[in-house]
């Protein structure tokens, strides 16, 4: 039996909440609320405020600009904002926060537009305010491991910057997004299993409040490892996707270039030998960098979209870091847990082109299964179980998508640390279609969250997964997160509508 009180069903508009009379109460009060009733249109009063504040040329009300911000990539539909404000510093987000709160206009920051939950949508119209303007990597300190950017630096800008030092920022959503934009998702990626989520990553952050205050979550320039110094006011920004406040700058955590690295490539009869092989390697304690799977229709794919010969059969992709020596001995145990669990087809890539040719067919799986059912959209769901759990909900997941009947539907995932996705390539026309793929996408967050596990690892909540939130934390979580939520946006104006109702 589930945990908590709440329940959720499925029915032909969607998920649909069975919480306690006391809870769909406080729900309906909440929509109710006089903030809620006073969030006004954009006008041209306020249009011609935001030119004064960020230059005339720095907005638009284009049909085409507001309909490129009011997407993600998501298979959620556009919902475009009445009017888009570009910020070059934070001054003027500043300005333009304090402007929308007063007026009671919706605010959306937006950052590189990857995100897989609808987190950018302007469901409720208002301003969208692009900061990718805003793309200075502020300071680097070689002998301190961190670093300082700007809210519109993505991850693999920063990375070439750091080219000569000999250090990386890890973080490796797949997708080059923006850095602050991570941390609004608390994104991760392939590299999490050795170097954490950007959760452990950010050590201090610059945000703008809803009224246009601006704090600095750890303090002014503090960039210290650990602090006891009050409330972690850092992680609580991490994550919020945009509806507690404007992330405008960060200060990052870096990692030294490992001396040597290897990857490779391994295929298993079934899924089960595959996820058991990744849970014996971690027993092991070995020090993996990576450690990628792969279902055999993903498998296919790749080979069918970067020319690659890799056996179509569920695979691991896996990268070892560190001395020669080191590297010797831990690929040794793994191949021989690779062989106890019928593994074979162990492929190497050790010079760099191979290594990042191979990383490049991981990160373009999206790509290579949306070309095996042209005029499709994907749509990911992705959850997070603890290993040992990681068999059971994989298999499971298998099951649903097999019984379903469903074509186009990919198993791929971080499973280094029980992180897996499942992308579907569907026909959004076809409405039969596309409630079967929710539908079993609801019962794998579902699964995950009875398996001590969560609804989302990395995606974030966005607009997909609100019904799974109260699941996953219950009618006191939420109604903790809507308190935070009001004292710090009263008036309700940031990224409305997302992680809860």
């Amino acid at each position: 039996m589930f945990r908590n009180t709440v329940t959720i069903e499925w029915s032909r508009n969607g998920l649909k909440l069975n919480a306690s009379s006391s809870l769909r109460h406080k729900i309906r009060r909440r929509e109710m609320t006089p903030a809620a009733h006073k969030i006004a249109p954009v006008s041209d009063n306020l249009v011609q405020s935001l030119q004064r504040i960020v230059g005339s040329g720095n907005v638009s009300q284009a049909m085409a600009v507001r309909e490129q911000h009011g997407k993600d990539e998501s298979y959620h539909p556009c919902a475009p904002p009445q009017v888009v404000a570009f910020a070059e510093s934070v001054e003027q987000v500043s300005g333009v926060t304090k402007l929308c709160n007063e007026h009671r206009v919706p605010l959306i920051p937006f950052g590189s537009g990857t995100g897989l939950e609808g987190g950018i949508n302007a469901i409720k119209g208002g301003v969208c305010l692009d900061v990718m303007k805003m793309d200075k990597v502020i300071a680097v300190h070689p002998e301190d491991f961190d670093c300082q950017v700007e809210c519109g630096v993505t991850r693999k800008t920063l990375n070439n910057y750091l080219r000569d030092t000999g250090l990386w920022f890890p973080i490796d959503p797949g997708a080059d997004a923006s850095l602050c934009g991570m941390c609004s998702t608390s994104a991760s990626g392939t590299n999490a299993v050795r170097y954490g989520t950007m959760r452990e990553n950010v050590l201090n952050m610059e945000v703008v409040l809803a009224d246009g205050r601006i704090i600095h979550t750890a303090g002014e320039d503090r960039r210290t490892k650990k602090t006891s110094a009050g409330y972690n006011l850092t992680n609580l920004f991490v994550g919020s996707e945009g509806t507690l406040g404007i992330i405008t700058k960060a200060t990052l955590r870096l990692h030294g270039i490992p001396e040597t690295s290897v990857s490779a490539v391994c295929s298993f009869e079934n899924i089960q030998s595959a996820v058991d092989t990744t849970v014996q390697v971690l027993q092991c304690g070995i020090p993996m960098a990576r450690i990628e799977f792969l279902d055999e229709v993903s498998v296919d794919a790749c080979n069918k979209y970067a020319n690659m010969d890799m056996k179509v059969a569920p695979s691991l992709f896996l990268e070892f870091s560190g001395s020669p020596k080191s590297l010797e001995e831990n690929a040794e145990i793994v191949g021989d847990l690779v062989k106890l669990n019928g593994g074979s087809d162990f492929r190497w890539a050790t010079d760099v082109d191979e290594r990042n040719r191979l990383w490049k067919t991981r990160h373009d799986i999206l790509y290579a299964c949306m070309a095996l059912r042209p005029g499709c959209k994907p749509y990911s769901t992705d959850v997070c179980v603890p290993m040992s759990n990681l068999p059971k909900v994989v298999v499971e997941s298998k099951k649903y998508i097999d019984e379903a009947g469903v074509i186009g539907a990919y198993i791929l995932g971080h499973v280094g640390d029980g992180n897996f996705h499942i992308l579907f390539i569907m026909d959004h026309t076809n409405e039969k279609e596309v409630q079967t793929v929710l539908d079993i996408s609801r019962r794998v967050g579902l699964l995950a969250q009875e398996l001590d596990g969560t609804c989302t690892g990395e995606h974030g909540i966005g607009l997909g997964k609100r019904e799974l939130l109260l699941k996953e934390i219950g009618e006191t979580g939420i109604e903790v997160m809507q308190q935070l939520k009001q004292t710090l946006d009263p008036n309700g104006i940031l990224n409305p509508g997302k992680v809860f109702f």
